[in-house]
Order: C-alpha cells, then sequence, then structure tokens
C-alpha cells in the first residue's frame, strides 16, 4: 500500500498549496477520514451503452466503489463511491453558446480528474467554462462525503460535505458543509457553512445563511471524526441495503418497469412501490414504499420514502423525500431535505421550487400552497412566513426583497424564468416527455446498460492502485 499512501499524501499536499491563502487546516477534515485499507475492498465499474461515446482512461489511481459513464480520465487520484456520469457531456460538432458567441466542439467532451481525492461525490452535466468547452477538468481538489460537482470545473478546492457546486467555475475557493453555490465563476472565495448562494451576474443574485446552531442537527463536520449529524446518520442506517447489490453479478427487476422507464441495476427498492411511464431511478437512488408518477424522476444519492410524487417531479441529486406528498411539477432542490412524518405529513403544491439545500422538518401536519419558492429551515407553518414567496410576487420584484435571512437583489421576473426554464430543460433530459418515439432522455437510453468491472493490485507496494487502463470503443 506504499503507493496509495505516497498518492494520497500528495493530493493532499497539492490543494493544501492552492488553499494557502485561507486559515483552513485541511488535514483535519482529510487525514482518518477514509483508512486507506477500505480502498482496497471495493472494484470500481463502468457501464457501456449503445447512446454514449466511451473513452475509459484510468491511470495511476484508485476507484473503489466509483462509476463511469461516458468519457471519462483520471490520473494521480483516489475516487471513493463516486458517481463520474458523462451522459451530458457535449458531443463533436455541437455548438456551445458562450455569451452569444456559438463554439463548436472539434471533438466530444470528456471528464478529467487529475491530482483530486473525491468521497462519495457526484459529478455530472458538462463544462460551463467557454475557455475549455470540451474538458470538463477536476484537478488538486478534494471533495468530501455527498458533495456535487454539477457543471462545475474547478482548480485547487475543498468541498465540504453535503455541499453542492452548480453550473460554476471555480479556482482556489473553500465550499463550507452544506453550502450550495451556482454564481457562474469564483475564484480565491471562503463560502462558510450553510450558504445558499445563487447569482447571475448583474440580472439577480439570492443569499441565505443557514443559523449554525440549527444546521448542525443535520450536519457538520467534526474534525478528526469526519462529517457528523441526521444526514450521515440517515445514509449509514441504509447502508446495508445498497451493499447486496455489489455482492451479485446479476439482479431481477424489484418491481414492473413499464413504458419509458428505468431502474438503475445499482438502486435500491424496498416495501411496496410503484412507477409510472418515463420514470428515471439512477444509481445508489433509495425508493421505498412510494409512488412515482409519470415523467418523475429520482437522482443520484435521493432517498424516497412513503411518500407519493404525483408526476413531472424532479428529485435533484442528493434529495430526500419522507412523508410527503409532492403534486406534479415540484422541483425538490439538490440535497434539500423534506422530512414528514406518519402523523406529521408534508404536502407540496404544484408547481413549488424547493430551493437547493432546505431542510423541512415539521412538528406538525404542513401543507404549502402551489407555486411558491421555499428556502432554508422550515419546522412549522409560521415558519414560511420568513422561508417562502409566491412566484408571481417575487416575478413582481425588480430592485431587492429581504425575507428574514433571505437576500434577493435584481429582477424576481429573471430568476423565476430561469428556474422555470432549467426545470423544463431537467425534464427533457431525463426523458419525461417521450411519447414512445420522439422525446428520449436518460430514461429510454439508460434502458439497456452494461456493466463492467475493474479491481485494484491486492498485494504488494501498489496494493489498491489500479492498473493503468485504457478503454476504447
Amino acid at each position: 500500500m506504499e503507493q496509495l499512501e505516497k498518492l494520497f499524501n500528495r493530493i493532499i499536499s497539492r490543494t493544501r498549496i492552492n488553499l494557502r491563502e485561507f486559515d483552513f487546516d485541511i488535514d483535519a477534515y482529510v487525514q482518518n477520514i477514509i483508512p486507506l485499507e477500505q480502498l482496497t475492498k471495493f472494484y470500481g465499474f463502468y457501464g457501456i451503452t449503445a447512446h454514449h461515446p466511451i473513452h475509459f482512461s484510468f491511470k495511476h489511481s484508485n476507484l473503489a466503489g466509483s462509476y463511469f459513464l461516458g468519457k471519462c480520465s483520471t490520473l494521480n487520484s483516489i475516487l471513493y463511491k463516486s458517481d463520474i456520469r458523462g451522459d451530458e457531456l457535449k458531443l463533436k460538432g455541437e455548438t456551445f453558446d458562450a455569451h452569444g458567441t456559438g463554439i463548436v466542439l472539434d471533438e466530444d467532451e470528456m471528464i478529467s480528474i487529475k491530482n483530486s481525492l473525491l468521497i462519495k461525490t457526484l459529478v455530472h452535466n458538462f463544462s460551463h467554462d467557454p475557455e475549455k468547452v470540451d474538458l470538463f477538468l477536476i484537478k488538486n481538489t478534494i471533495s468530501n462525503a455527498y458533495a456535487n460537482i454539477h457543471g462545475a470545473p474547478m482548480d485547487g478546492c475543498f468541498l465540504g460535505p453535503f455541499s453542492t457546486v452548480d453550473l460554476t467555475t471555480l479556482h482556489d475557493c473553500v465550499i463550507g458543509t452544506f453550502s450550495y453555490v451556482q454564481v457562474g465563476t469564483l475564484a480565491h472565495t471562503f463560502v462558510p457553512p450553510g450558504r445558499v448562494w445563487v447569482k447571475n451576474g448583474d440580472v439577480f443574485d439570492f443569499t441565505y445563511q443557514f443559523p449554525e446552531d440549527e444546521l448542525k442537527h443535520y450536519i457538520y463536520f467534526k474534525q478528526e471524526e469526519g462529517p457528523v449529524g441526521r444526514f450521515m446518520d440517515f445514509a449509514e442506517d441504509r447502508k446495508p441495503d445498497f451493499q447486496r447489490l455489489y455482492n451479485v453479478v446479476h439482479m431481477e427487476s424489484p418491481l414492473e418497469v413499464p413504458l419509458g422507464a428505468s431502474i438503475n441495476r445499482y438502486s435500491v427498492f424496498q416495501g411496496e412501490s410503484h412507477i409510472e411511464e418515463n420514470v428515471l431511478v439512477a444509481q445508489r437512488a433509495f425508493i421505498e414504499s412510494s409512488w412515482l408518477g409519470k415523467g418523475a424522476n429520482a437522482q443520484e444519492n435521493c432517498y424516497i420514502s412513503d411518500s407519493r410524487l404525483e408526476g413531472y417531479n424532479v428529485t435533484a441529486h442528493g434529495a430526500t423525500i419522507i412523508h410527503a406528498h409532492l403534486n406534479q411539477k415540484v422541483f425538490a432542490g439538490f440535497n434539500s431535505f423534506l422530512q414528514g412524518t406518519e402523523k406529521c405529513p408534508l404536502t407540496v403544491g404544484s408547481g413549488c421550487i424547493i430551493m437547493p439545500h432546505t431542510i423541512i422538518h415539521p412538528d406538525a401536519p404542513l401543507e404549502i400552497p402551489p407555486d411558491y419558492l421555499v428556502w432554508g429551515y422550515i419546522r412549522k407553518e409560521e415558519d414560511l412566513a420568513d422561508h417562502s414567496i409566491s412566484l408571481e410576487e417575487l416575478s413582481r420584484v425588480r430592485d431587492k426583497i429581504n425575507i428574514g435571512d433571505m437576500r434577493f437583489r435584481g429582477d424576481g421576473s429573471a430568476f423565476v424564468h430561469a428556474f422555470r426554464h432549467r426545470i423544463e430543460h431537467i425534464l427533457e433530459a431525463n426523458g419525461a416527455y417521450f411519447d414512445g418515439e420522439m422525446n428520449r432522455g436518460h430514461a429510454q437510453k439508460g434502458q439497456n446498460i452494461s456493466f463492467n468491472i475493474i479491481q485494484p493490485y491486492p498485494r504488494g507496494p501498489q496494493e489498491g492502485l489500479y492498473p493503468s487502463t485504457e478503454i476504447h470503443p
């Protein structure tokens, strides 16, 4: 394991150099978080379909428990139980619009991970950096458990547990625990834990800061121990349910799969569940005793339990929905946590936008009206006054509005339009509108996929490293 230890320390050193301007002890966030012997226990695996170009290149890396789809490469990196999903990468000949200028791709885009440590991290979407349209590069970066890197190239960064960087290019940044950032470009910035920040140039700027004392009940980083709190307890309790998926080669579908729907072989179903046409259930999603209506989806690391989604619902990466009834076209953002109970169920009206990294944990039955924007930390109905606004009212904002700890500046109509447009794009990309012939998306393209496994050196100086591998069509 000598070479693996050297690689681990090398990655930490490189990231530490990039973040030297901050008073940030990166070693406390990394050392002892993953016992290196864990990295020898799990195989890596990649998917092959007729719809996605393939080119896998793995060099001097550990890929324990990690999944790859599309064109991906790793160099001098450690990826532990991470999902590198390249099914939305740009293709050769496509035109990428960069601030009104069309850039035609000369070759297929590739996800490239160099000198990085990703722990239970999702990488998805495509590069939005106009200077690197054919390369989604993650370099000299460390990400912690259940972080999301979504359309976000980065160099020299640290991502805390349950953080999300969305459609943003990062350079030398620290993104705190449970923070969400979608701001286009960010450099040399320390984003504190619990910050939700959505900014589009001078058009609009939305910010919210979670109360630190409340957030600690759900997730915080305990130095030299790792992430702890309700979120981690919830995920750890369900770990054994996923383990059995990796112990067998072939598995029968847990339920009848209707036309246009797709259930990933590495998802978990328990209890009596039902899915309708064009539903997408991604790898590492957990569905228990729930109903997913037509065109609904459950992305990676989603948990949906004792709930009903009426249809065309977007459950973004890492979202949790428990004892809830979501009417049509409800968007549950990245790493949002919607936890009703049998005695205190949650009902969300149609057309609502639950902002990424929102916690709704009611201590009494709670109903959210249709077409509302919801954010922050909500325990009771009275909290909605400081943590929600109707989309119609927000659309009338032209300057600024402050509600509780939320600050909004700019054009509210543009903000609402941008979110609604993106939700429609997600539904289209996932195949929610497939009619049997037209509008194919991820749900249909993922119906026929083969998985292949790769294993590390079992002993010797290179124990835990994977042999350098090139896989072409």
